[in-house]
């Protein structure tokens, strides 16, 4: 006997596959058929889909969070702090400017 190795489905693939089982046009063993997965399998993933559908609709609209490490005044200050260490190392170390 041989045994068929698995085949890896891309999470697009997977998605198309679930979205063809909510579709309903075919039958989940004909989908699982067409796609050589088990029906169970299709089953799991047309679930996946539509427990997690909503997800996507999450997000609130509006501005969006300021990133607490590009913040100007704090880019700033720590190029200021930068620049005094420079000039004190050159200092100490008798590096003319």
């Amino acid at each position: 006997m041989s045994e068929k190795k698995r085949t890896l489905m891309t999470s697009t693939q997977k998605a198309k596959v679930a979205l063809e089982a909510v579709k309903g046009s075919k039958t989940v063993n004909e989908i699982a058929q067409e796609h050589s997965v088990h029906p169970t399998q299709v089953g799991l993933w047309k679930k996946a889909l539509l427990e997690n559908a909503s997800q996507l609709f999450d997000a609130k609209r509006g501005p969006k969070a300021i990133d607490p490490q590009s913040d100007p005044e704090r880019l700033y200050a720590k190029i200021g702090q930068l620049n005094m260490e420079l000039d004190w190392l050159k200092k100490k170390s008798g590096m003319s400017l």
